[in-house]
């Protein structure tokens, strides 16, 4: 390393031209690196979905689910199997193990799932994929007075447009129904003609169809064969023949049937301020760019509004770009605002020209760190920018020190070459090592577990990597600079009186070390048993808190955006024109709440700008493939965009959420009732999930838990996921119908053909694929009687009254099973009030006063935490395990340029003073603890012992000059009393602007600020009085064990060379 250090420092060019490599570099990353608001999760789950249309969710569950579970049962590499049965359709996901091979646990599930042979036939083809990584980007809503189907056709075209982009993949359609041929024919009809819905059906598989012909290969050339028959429009379907007479005349399809190019049955009504909308859904896949998407859908969308028809237009009202550059720009104000703090200290306290070339290590760092963004799979996002922030006056700490040593040695007289050489190796050893234990604290980031892990990796990396170029900066790069620094020149009035000031604030720090500290830490030293057992004593207290529960850890707070979401669910099989009028109830409360806060904040336009309502389905809020299944008429959605976090003074979303779920006040009969601001979260704050195989059982613990929770103060939209389903009638056969050659597969395909419909075959029209449904006229549909008047055809041609040969009765289903590990689950979840209760502390009250009784009265219920909690224990388990690696590895670093066993304790022993000064920070800025208060506890370990790692290793170097053990540890306190107190203020100040910064955009990364920035002001106190104590009660040990020998063994009395 020596050598190193002397060519570069002989060699400015080098030096120069190494950091304009890492400067170019950084700003051509910065080009090339996509963006986005925050990272893309890793999902490692494998979908699995089959359409079952038209089947009653416990039908879908036995026949279908139960199946799809079995056969993927024992594929090696699934830790756990979840999903619902629904009407029509069975969603199941399988979660892959963490280390599997994703490829193979796919392909593994998808062969099994495709030798499945027992599946209903009406079942359609399975899908089987895994998550993509995907999130919304921008949605674009065109609105305005018009019918369904223009409405649908201009959104197509829109999608289309945008589709052909270059870096735009995954476009889609919201809120409008799959198109549908409905063809029609009434009962009298077909008993008239001899007919039944299925001879329909099969009329038109047998007329309606392209096939290929082969091939002429003449003496000419090759001529190919097709027969060109398919019918493709209702007009078209008109002259399909459905049967020839004896005489030739025919029956045409149009002669008996009501054949209509419609949408499909159910009920979808989407509107956007007032007017019929459909959404142009626009999602950011991981290797696009978020601002790239959004400027180029600007682009799309400004050439389509020029041909959009009169009384129609588009809005884009969900915009990921405007929300990343509102968090970036609250970010990088505050990353700014460190950075000059940072600076305005070393240009106090360090002679100017020294401070400033110090200075340039931080912006040689940082664009050191963004140059290998492209070789990682991290791309620029607001939690790269918060480590930024968080490394801003960590990185220039190796820097102060290497430039305070090549000043103490200049003040020496050597020459500035000698200086910059001699002082940059005195400390470069624990200038490395010191760095490298920072690295080390921080590598717990980024072996979090569960969910979560790709969100918080991205701050660790961003640390490490400038961690890294800091090393590179302060050894090679600095001392060249340091020895080509012009002499300080005397210059006008102002300058001389800022010189002045400097040397004063400068010199005040060593006369305050020589003056005042070490006459203080003679008597602490001499008194240092006693200050020991006062340390010791402050920590029991703190530990004490956290063990009695009086400090509680949470978890991670969802971050909330710009929409707040109300979601309604009415009793299934309710009519849609009730939904819609509780959907019209919620939007005219958040009118009269958007009236209210606009005049109470005195804003200068309202503070909503935008009001979606949707009946039949809920809002896309992620990526594509955002829930599953068909319409539901009992499901409803408003959501209203609220005024940029700038425009509307900082005013949390949540306030807005909490004063319309007053205003609303309920909605009578709704299942469930939820307001939500979040954008992005772990899951719901409180979840319980319950598996066993009694649905009533299950019913009944869920309301014990849900009753146990409506008594905490705090918790609110209090929910389970089981709800009771449309009423079914049951068919069965009579046994008289079995005399007339009736099973009972004849009678359930007749009556399915005739309510449900008869497929009789799907049409490719462009990028649909329309059905082509058989079936009864809608007003021989709409009740009981319907059904019992119907006839059955028998197998010889007869027909026979239904109520002959069939029997029904009338029972209540499920509207949907879900399903986790093989059994059915009914899970409770949810909201708390952080204000007033914190989730951990329900849940803890919950296990232990709960749980014991609640087990016992239900022992084949098997209970467990879901949502945030399932997120918390796996993420702090992670993190436990990756905190404890980080402080052997922390330990090993401090250890080997040591030389000693039992010095790194010494220094490691301010790290818990470091986690007691963060836990004041957060009562003092009344903030409460969470898991980012955790992780900056975690990174707290390897920046404070930078400081005693120093101080113990020039106290050693004096020893080994034959200075007295209390004699050297003073030395060494006095002399790195300064750059200790530096390096701990510029981390400091460094975060201060964020910590005073308390705006949503900023609330989930201001714990993790607190627990970093007073955990160092704290450690550096202990450092200073408890570690040179440390240092001396151990010497006194090794004396009275050792007196005569007194060999270092890995301890002090005659330290070995660090160098």
């Amino acid at each position: 390393m020596l050598t190193a250090i002397r060519w570069f420092a002989n060699n400015s060019v080098a030096a120069n031209l190494l950091m304009i490599m890492l400067l170019v570099g950084g700003g051509l990353s910065l080009i090339i690196t996509n963006q986005e608001e925050f990272p893309m999760f890793e999902i490692p789950v494998v979908r699995v979905g089959v359409p079952y249309l038209g089947a009653a969710p416990v039908e879908v569950e036995k026949s279908v689910c139960i199946r799809i579970e079995e056969a993927i049962e024992g594929v090696e590499g699934i830790d756990r199997t979840g999903g619902a049965a629904i009407e029509g359709y069975c969603n199941i996901m399988a979660e892959i193990a963490q280390g599997a091979d994703q490829t193979v646990v796919v392909g593994e599930i998808k062969s099994r799932v495709d030798g499945i042979d027992s599946f209903p036939i009406e079942t359609e083809r399975p899908i089987v994929s895994k998550v993509a990584k995907a999130r919304l980007a921008i949605q674009i809503a065109l609105s305005g007075d018009t019918d369904e189907r223009s409405l649908k056709e201009l959104a197509r075209e829109l999608r289309d447009d945008l589709a052909r982009v270059r870096g735009i993949s995954t476009v889609s359609v919201g809120y409008t129904r799959p198109y549908e041929i409905s063809i029609e024919v009434s009962e009298q009809t077909l008993k008239e003609y001899g007919l039944t819905l299925n001879n329909v059906a099969n009329a038109i598989r047998a007329s309606s169809f392209d096939m290929p012909g082969g091939t002429i290969r003449s003496t000419a050339g090759e001529i190919l064969i097709r027969t060109t028959g398919q019918a493709y429009v209702s007009e078209e379907f008109a002259d399909v023949v459905v049967k020839t007479r004896p005489d030739g005349t025919r029956l045409l399809l149009g002669d008996i049937a009501d054949i209509r190019d419609t949408f499909e049955e159910g009920f979808l009504m989407a509107e956007f301020d007032g007017a019929r909308a459909a959404t142009i859904n626009v999602s950011q896949v991981e290797t696009e760019d978020l601002i790239d998407i959004v400027e180029n859908t600007k682009s799309v969308v400004a050439k389509f509004d020029a041909k959009l028809p009169e009384g129609l237009k588009t809005t884009i009202w969900i915009n990921g770009g405007d929300d990343l550059q509102e968090r970036m720009s609250v970010l990088t104000q505050s990353a700014g605002g460190g950075l000059i703090l940072v600076l305005v200290i070393l240009a106090l306290f360090l002679e100017f020209k020294l401070a400033m070339w110090v200075a340039i290590g931080i912006p040689v760092a940082l664009m050191g760190a963004i140059a290998v963004l492209p070789a990682t799979d991290i791309n620029i996002s607001t939690l790269t920018v918060m480590g930024f922030i968080l490394v801003l006056g960590i990185v220039v700490d190796d820097a102060i020190v290497v430039g305070e040593r090549v000043y103490g040695h200049e003040q020496m007289g050597k020459t500035r070459l000698n200086a910059a050489i001699d002082g940059t190796w005195e400390v470069s050893t624990p200038v490395i090592f010191g760095v490298l234990t920072t690295i080390a604290a921080f590598l717990p980031l980024v072996m979090v577990q569960g969910q979560m892990a790709d969100f918080f990796s991205p701050i660790g990396w961003i640390v490490i990597f400038a961690l890294f170029f800091s090393i590179v900066e302060s050894q090679l790069i600095l001392p060249s600079h340091l020895v080509s620094r012009s002499r300080p020149s005397k210059g006008n009035a102002l300058t001389e009186h800022f010189k002045a000031t400097q040397r004063f604030l400068g010199g005040g720090l060593e006369t305050f070390a020589t003056q005042h500290y070490r006459p203080f830490m003679e008597k602490v030293i001499a008194w240092r048993y006693a200050t020991g057992a006062i340390c010791l004593g402050a920590l029991i207290v703190a530990l004490s808190m956290i063990l009695s529960g009086r400090v509680v850890f949470g978890f991670f707070p969802a971050i909330e955006g710009d929409r707040v979401y109300a979601g309604l669910e009415m009793p299934v099989g309710v009519p849609a024109t009730t939904t819609l009028e509780a959907a019209r109830r919620l939007e005219r409360a958040a009118g009269v709440v958007n009236k209210q806060l606009t005049q109470e904040l005195d804003l200068a336009a309202p503070l909503v700008r935008h009001t979606l309502v949707s009946v039949g389905t809920r809002s896309q809020r992620s990526g594509p493939g955002d829930g599953f299944g068909g319409l539901s008429s009992n499901i409803a959605e408003v959501v209203v965009d609220l005024a940029p976090i700038a425009e509307r003074g900082n005013i949390s979303s949540k306030l807005f959420a909490n004063r319309w779920r007053e205003a609303v006040a309920g909605i009578p009969d709704a299942v469930n009732l939820t307001f939500d601001a979040d954008k992005f979260g772990s899951g719901a704050p409180l979840e319980y999930q319950m598996r066993g195989d009694d649905v009533d059982e299950l019913r009944q613990a869920a309301e014990e838990i849900k009753g146990e929770l409506s008594k905490f103060n705090g918790v609110f939209d209090i929910s389970d996921s089981w709800r009771i389903g449309k009423q079914e009638i049951q068919l069965d056969l009579l046994p008289e119908a079995r005399n007339l050659g009736l099973t009972l597969n004849d009678l359930a395909t007749q009556v399915r053909a005739a309510f449900y419909g008869a497929e009789a075959q799907r049409v490719a029209r462009g990028k649909d694929d329309v059905r082509v449904m058989v079936r009864f006229p809608e007003a021989e549909r709409k009740s009981i009687s319907n059904l019992e008047d119907m006839y059955i055809r028998t197998p010889d041609g007869s027909e026979v009254p239904f109520y002959s040969v069939a029997d029904f009765s009338i029972e209540r289903g499920y509207s949907a099973i879900d399903r986790r590990d093989g059994q059915r689950n009914v899970f409770v979840s949810a909201d708390v009030d952080r204000n007033k209760v914190a989730p951990e502390e329900v849940s803890a009250a919950i296990r232990t006063t709960l749980i014991p009784a609640f087990q016992q009265r239900y022992p084949d219920i098997d209970i467990q935490l879901g949502g945030e909690q399932e997120e918390r224990a796996d993420a702090l388990g992670g993190l436990a395990l990756g905190s404890l690696l980080s402080l052997i590895l922390i330990y090993t670093l401090l250890a080997i340029p040591l030389k000693s066993y039992v010095q790194p304790l010494i220094i490691m022993s301010v790290i818990p003073f470091g986690a007691v000064g963060a836990i004041a920070g957060h009562y003092v800025l009344d903030q409460q603890l969470v898991f980012f208060s955790a992780l900056g506890l975690t990174a707290l370990s390897g920046v404070v012992v930078n400081a005693s790692l120093v101080l113990v290793d020039y106290a050693n170097r004096r020893r080994l000059e034959g200075k007295s053990a209390v004699e050297a540890i003073l030395g060494a306190a006095t002399v790195r009393f300064r750059p200790i107190i530096l390096t701990s203020v510029t981390t400091f100040v460094g975060l201060i602007p964020l910590m005073s910064t308390n705006t949503p955009a900023t609330a989930p990364f201001l714990p993790m600020a607190i627990s970093l920035a007073w955990g160092v002001l704290f450690a550096t106190v202990i450092t200073l009085m408890l570690v040179p104590c440390l240092y001396i009660v151990i010497h006194d040990f090794v004396r009275e064990a050792d007196s005569s020998e007194g060999q270092i063994g890995g301890l002090i009395e005659e330290p070995q060379s660090a160098g």
